[in-house]
C-alpha cells in the first residue's frame, strides 16, 4: 500500500512539473510556438512521457487551460464574501478577479491563447464551462441579497452582470494596447492598475444600484 501511495504521489508531482513547465512555455510562445522539447527539459522528463500522459501538444495545452481555469474559478467561487453587505461583497469579488490577473503577469497571455484555441476547436473537457454555474450561483446569491434589501435593481441579471464584469476587468490585461491608448495610462503601471481596478467596480455597481434604496451609511465601505 505504501508503495502504491508513493507511486501515485510521484505521478502527481511529475504531472505537476509538466503542467508548470507547459504553462510557462505556452504563455511565452503560444500554442504554435511552444516546444515539447523545451517543456520536457524544464520539467525534467522525456518527451515520450509527456505524450504518454497527454497524447499530443494540443492535449497538453488543453490540460494547462483546464488546470488554470480550475485554479481561477475555484478561487472565485470559494472567495468568502458572505459576511459582507451585497455592495461590499460584489466589490470585493470584482477586485479579487482583477487581482488574480494583476498578480500573475502570464495569465493574460494564456487567456488570449485559450480564447483563440476554443474559437476553432471543441474539446471533450472544459473546466471553465464546468465550474461557471457555481460562480453564477455565487453572484446570483449576492444579487438576490441586494435585491431583497433594496440595494440593487430588481431586474439585475447575474449572468449578464458577471459576464460584463469579467470582460471589463480582464480586458485591462488581455487588450492592454487598446486600453492604454484609450485611458492614457500604462496598463502595467501601479497608477494604471489602481485606476482601472476602482473604475471597474464603480462602473458595475453604478449599473445595478437601486435609486430608491441604499444600504445604511454605516454598511458602506471600500
Amino acid at each position: 500500500m505504501q508503495t502504491q501511495n508513493r507511486s501515485k504521489s510521484d505521478k502527481r508531482q511529475t504531472m505537476s512539473r509538466m503542467l508548470a513547465a507547459a504553462h510557462q512555455e505556452f504563455c511565452n510562445k503560444g500554442l504554435a510556438g511552444g516546444r515539447i522539447d523545451e517543456i520536457a527539459r524544464n520539467a525534467g522528463v522525456t518527451k515520450q512521457l509527456i505524450f504518454h500522459y497527454y497524447g499530443s501538444k494540443e492535449g497538453l495545452f488543453v490540460a494547462v487551460l483546464d488546470e488554470t481555469s480550475d485554479r481561477l474559478m475555484t478561487g472565485w467561487v470559494d472567495f468568502d464574501v458572505e459576511q459582507l453587505t451585497p455592495t461590499q461583497a460584489l466589490r470585493a469579488l470584482l477586485n479579487h478577479i482583477f487581482d488574480q490577473y494583476r498578480n500573475d503577469p502570464l495569465l493574460a497571455r494564456l487567456a488570449q491563447e485559450g480564447v483563440r484555441y476554443h474559437d476553432y476547436n471543441q474539446t471533450p473537457r472544459n473546466r471553465f464551462l464546468e465550474l461557471a454555474p457555481a460562480l453564477v450561483d455565487k453572484v446570483g446569491g449576492i444579487v438576490q441579497r441586494g435585491i431583497e434589501c433594496r440595494s440593487f435593481k430588481p431586474d439585475t441579471q447575474p449572468r449578464l452582470l458577471l459576464a460584463t464584469a469579467a470582460l471589463i476587468a480582464t480586458g485591462w490585461f488581455t487588450n492592454a494596447y487598446s486600453a492604454s491608448a484609450l485611458v492614457g495610462l500604462d496598463t502595467a503601471s501601479e497608477e494604471g492598475m489602481e485606476t482601472w481596478r476602482k473604475h471597474c467596480a464603480d462602473f458595475i455597481l453604478a449599473s445595478i444600484v437601486a435609486t430608491h434604496g441604499e444600504e445604511p451609511r454605516s454598511a458602506r465601505a471600500n
